[in-house]
């Protein structure tokens, strides 16, 4: 292409990118020439005129406004990929356990998915139910965790804890064994009908599962807070109001629609500090008899970790 055409080319794009400009000098011209023949002319002529003129303007008006919507179109595009970046954050340290704590105060529902539920039984079942009591507000527990009787769960899930170990955060002197991941897991079963017995509006649904999963899952009316059993490790929080919330809710349903529910009021209350047979006439009428090789030493133990648990992470 020639100079002179690429010229051309530029000035045919300029006028057209800017003809309610061009119409309103040519238009203003026009009025000025009139003004000065408006005997000759006549009046209805002027009137035309000066109506090209106005018309030009409102087009360049309406193109303006055309070209400020794009505009806050893309700044509410920006607005909003900000927006989604707080819906989805990553939590580290302290963060995660306060958090939590946020999430217990401002909820009726809470949903937990995760091995034994050792912090769930130590903080989020005890907190909730004492909230719970003073607001005289009603309350539902959905728990799915590791199915104590199932061996090679609690095999899977120990070698899983062995194997990652922890970086930091945790004062558990204890080594994770399939025996260990058996108890806590009765633990949070035993732990879970006594709170139950304490607050007439609660419900409790409880699955045990046969896998052993990796992450723990913490939901509430607000939030997901998705977390691993080292809290040196870091987490991840999502709101409600983002998609990845449904996504989950929906994932953990299906989980538990695959587990085995436990009828926990199906069973007989227990005493404020149950006797080592009722713990064991407990899991019997629930079909979770404590294995013959647990002595009672052990249930004592296991009673002890569900009525007086110490919290895990306490940092």
């Amino acid at each position: 292409m020639s100079s002179a055409s690429r010229k051309l080319v530029t000035a045919l794009t300029w006028a057209v990118d800017n003809i309610e400009l061009l119409l309103a000098v040519v238009g203003s011209a026009t009025v000025a020439f009139m003004d000065l023949f408006g005997d000759t002319i006549g009046f209805r002529a002027t009137s035309g005129a000066t109506v090209l003129v106005l018309g030009a303007i409102a087009a360049g008006s309406l193109r303006e406004r055309h070209r400020d919507s794009n505009l806050a179109e893309a700044v509410w595009k920006v607005q909003r990929t900000f927006e989604g970046m707080e819906m989805v954050r990553s939590l580290t340290g302290g963060e995660i356990g306060r958090e939590l704590r946020e999430a217990r105060e401002q909820t009726d529902f809470w949903a937990f998915k995760g091995g034994t539920g050792t912090y769930l039984r130590a903080m989020t079942l005890p907190k909730c139910v004492e909230r719970a009591r003073a607001d005289r507000s009603n309350l539902t527990f959905d728990i799915d965790i590791v199915d104590p009787s199932d061996d090679r769960a609690c095999a899977a899930y120990a070698l899983f804890r062995e194997s990652y170990g922890t970086a930091g955060g945790s004062s558990d002197p204890e080594h994770w064994t399939p025996e260990r991941t058996s108890k806590e897991s009765y633990a949070t079963i035993l732990a879970a009908r006594w709170h139950l017995q304490r607050l007439p509006g609660m419900a409790i649904h409880l699955y045990l599962s046969s896998t052993a999963p990796t992450l723990r899952f913490d939901g509430s009316h607000s939030c997901l807070i998705i977390t691993q059993d080292d809290p040196a490790r870091p987490g991840l929080l999502v709101t409600r109001n983002h998609p990845l919330y449904r996504y989950y809710i929906v994932e953990l349903q299906q989980s538990r629609n695959q587990a085995r529910n436990i009828e926990l009021s199906s069973a007989r209350s227990l005493d404020e500090d149950p006797t080592v047979d009722q713990t064991r006439a407990f899991f019997a009428e629930l079909g979770l008899p404590l294995p013959s090789s647990f002595s009672d030493t052990d249930v004592v133990q296991i009673k002890t970790k569900a009525l007086r648990p110490e919290n895990p992470y306490p940092n």
